[in-house]
C-alpha cells in the first residue's frame, strides 16, 4: 500500500531553552490560518514585547477577518505595562481578539500553552521552566489541549477591553 504524499507528517520536537521556545512560538504563529489561543501566565516569557512577534500577530490577523486570537492569563498586569504592540493589536482587530485572565479557580493551572488551529501546538511543561514541546501536524494532541483551552477559558473572565469607557 503506498503512503498518501499529501499527508503531512507528525513532527514533536523538544525545547529547553527560552530562545528555542520564542522560535517556536514564530513557527507556530506562521502555521496558524484561522485560530489561535494562547494560554500564559503573563506573556512575559517568549517575545510578546518584540517587533517580530507583533508583525507575526499582525499579519496573521490581517490574513482573513474571521481569523481569531483567543489569549487567557493568570495575570494580566505584564501585557498591559510591557506589551504596548498587543494593546495596539487588540485595539486595531478588537473583533478578533479576546484577552481574559482566569479567576481563581483556575490559578493552579502552570503549564501554558498554544494551539494554532486543530493541528499544531506548543505545550510548555511549566512556566518557571524553558523545557517545551513543540507538535506539528498532531490534531489528536491539539484537541486534548483544545478542550482544556475552552476549560480555562470557562473559568476566566474579560481583562482588557479594546476601548476605554468613561462617564
Amino acid at each position: 500500500m503506498a503512503e498518501n504524499p499529501e499527508k503531512p507528517v507528525l513532527l514533536h520536537r523538544q525545547l529547553n531553552s527560552t530562545a528555542d521556545y520564542t522560535e517556536a512560538l514564530d513557527v507556530l504563529i506562521e502555521l496558524a490560518r484561522h485560530r489561535l489561543r494562547i494560554f500564559d501566565y503573563n506573556l512575559e516569557d517568549g517575545g510578546y514585547t518584540t517587533l517580530r512577534r507583533y508583525e507575526l500577530l499582525r499579519t496573521f490577523l490581517l490574513a482573513s477577518r474571521s481569523n481569531r486570537l483567543e489569549i487567557v492569563l493568570h495575570d494580566s498586569d505584564y501585557l498591559t505595562r510591557f506589551c504596548p504592540r498587543i494593546l495596539s493589536l487588540h485595539k486595531q482587530f478588537s473583533h478578533a481578539i479576546t484577552i481574559q485572565e482566569t479567576t481563581p479557580q483556575a490559578k493552579a493551572i502552570y503549564d501554558p500553552f498554544a494551539v494554532a488551529d486543530e493541528a499544531c501546538f506548543l505545550h510548555r511543561f511549566h512556566y518557571d521552566s524553558p523545557r517545551a514541546l513543540l507538535a506539528l501536524h498532531d490534531i489528536e494532541g491539539s484537541h486534548v489541549l483544545i478542550k482544556r483551552f475552552e476549560e480555562i477559558r470557562a473559568a476566566s473572565a474579560p481583562a482588557i477591553t479594546a476601548t476605554t469607557l468613561g462617564l
